[in-house]
């Protein structure tokens, strides 16, 4: 009797997921789609994603439980992308940064997003532009990234020659906390594929 209880509630509960992801699976093959080139803004994952987006865009159900517990709010989802995209969620550090409390890794009811160690995370890696920076160009003092940073000089250090020039260390988990408090109009920091390096590459 015991057994029949169990399996009665495990078949319950499968029900109610499924019933619960329905409307995110409709949402995404109802909208229309979007040319991916129409995006200007600056997109990052979630922490604790899964590295491959598409692996990331199947495992995740689109149930906005993320969002709903981070606390400074930096949680955006797609709406008009179309496709799988709707209901994804993604970080514009432009906007608002994520603080690397690990609440959304914690909630997440799939295999999307995985609770890792804060500095294990990886987001992307900050890159600087050293023809825009304030202090790499001489135009004043600054050090607003690295202030911002949660993990300090395991992530970004001033330069050993002049302090207030910042540099990108590989500790860098991409939070885009120190794009989010750059007071440079044109963002000369932004978070990139670590591939990609953390120094802007300039034209020969």
């Amino acid at each position: 009797m015991k057994r029949r209880s169990v399996l009665q509630q495990l078949v319950f509960s499968a029900g109610a997921l499924a019933a619960a992801s329905l409307p995110y699976g409709l949402g995404r093959l109802l909208a229309p789609k979007v040319w991916a080139g129409t995006r200007n803004r600056q997109h990052i994952p979630l922490p604790g994603a899964l590295p491959d987006p598409e692996a990331f865009t199947r495992a995740c159900i689109g149930c906005g439980l993320c969002g709903e517990v981070c606390p400074p709010n930096c949680v955006i989802f797609h709406s008009r992308e179309g496709g799988n995209s709707v209901n994804i969620p993604y970080i514009n550090p432009e906007q608002k940064a994520c603080i690397l409390c690990g609440k959304c890794m914690e909630v997440c009811p799939t295999n999307a997003l995985t609770v890792t160690d804060r500095r294990k995370v990886d987001m992307g890696i900050a890159q600087i532009d050293r023809t825009a920076c304030y202090p790499w160009v001489d135009r004043g003092i600054c050090g607003a990234c690295v202030s911002a940073c949660p993990l300090g000089g395991h992530a970004i250090n001033f330069n050993m020659w002049n302090q207030y020039r910042p540099v990108v260390q590989q500790g860098c988990v991409g939070c885009g906390l120190c794009v989010e408090s750059c007071p440079h109009p044109s963002l000369p920091i932004r978070i990139v594929e670590r591939s990609k390096g953390t120094i802007t590459p300039q034209p020969i």
